[in-house]
């Protein structure tokens, strides 16, 4: 015969009513089925837990075991908090991985309404480029990822789409390409210095994929890319996201010719189960980036 909590539980309830009656009122039960109980219990551990002529004093045996079951019970009830409390999102950890403008731009405020409905939740948070959103997740290292559609190239990756990021030309206001704010065709590009970056892969599949190709300068870097910027001696394309909203000394304006947007999402593993708390915040940013901030923030 093994213990049974209950047992345990019945037994503490005695204890603390003073008495069976008192105690069967609490459990719900009758006092016979109480006082079974703690029969059964004392048949399994073999000694009484009750005086005999008193059955609300204990034994010395009963007083030895009322602070260490008392501790169990705490311990047990704890759990089964903490593991409910794991199962509805509220406590645990969170990985995600995204790329920098994502990061920078979208996260915080997705993560300003995940930790407060979540306050008890650890999360990391990692920038990368695209490619390395997309291997940290392939390797199990975070939960989930956030980058360019354009980089997903494994069937065992599902994307959700969020947002549509517009590519643009970045240069110094005091470009003469600067006078014309409404938009920009690539063949004016081919008149300046091109600067490529991580993004212009976005241009391949256009004709103004000769830009990257014949580009004087390749900067990686989006902070040491903006210092070359402002250097002077150069332009190049990014993303609406990518550019800072700070920036004093640049401009970015819309690229027209051809006119080309980056698919923002979601990344999860396929063929595995995230955690309640990496799928609460997936949930979040689905509802929060569809429902109005994007707007606000990318006008």
């Amino acid at each position: 015969m093994r213990i049974k909590l209950q047992q345990l539980k019945h037994f503490v309830m005695v204890v603390e009513e003073g008495g069976f009656r008192a105690a069967s009122h609490r459990a719900n039960r009758s006092q016979a089925a109480l006082s079974t109980s703690i029969k059964e219990l004392e048949k399994v551990l073999g000694q009484p837990l009750f005086e005999s002529g008193n059955k609300s004093t204990l034994t010395p045996f009963g007083e030895i075991c009322l602070p260490k079951i008392r501790k169990f019970l705490n311990a047990y009830s704890a759990l089964d908090n903490d593991l409910r409390a794991t199962a509805a999102g509220q406590q645990g950890r969170v990985r995600i991985a995204s790329v920098p403008s994502v990061a920078a731009k979208l996260i915080p405020s997705v993560l300003g309404a995940f930790c407060e409905q979540y306050p008890h939740v650890e999360v990391s948070l990692i920038d990368d480029n695209s490619t390395g959103v997309e291997a940290r997740l392939l390797s199990g290292e975070v939960d989930l990822a956030l980058g360019n559609a354009s980089t997903l190239e494994q069937e065992s990756i599902d994307f959700t789409p969020l947002i549509s990021d517009q590519i643009g030309v970045v240069c110094l206001k005091e470009n003469p390409l600067a006078a014309n704010p409404e938009g920009i065709e690539w063949q004016t590009l081919q008149e300046q210095p091109f600067i490529r970056n991580g993004t212009c892969t976005l241009l391949d599949a256009t004709p103004a994929r000769v830009l990257s190709e014949q580009a004087l300068y390749s900067v990686e870097n989006i902070t040491s890319l903006f210092s070359v910027l402002e250097l002077g001696i150069g332009v190049t394309t990014l993303p609406k996201l990518a550019f800072p909203t700070n920036e004093t000394r640049l401009i970015w304006i819309p690229l027209i010719d051809p006119p080309l947007k980056r698919q923002i999402g979601i990344f999860r593993l396929v063929d595995r189960t995230i955690s309640p708390q990496a799928q609460a915040f997936y949930d979040l940013c689905v509802h929060y980036l569809n429902y109005g901030f994007v707007a606000n923030n990318l006008s």
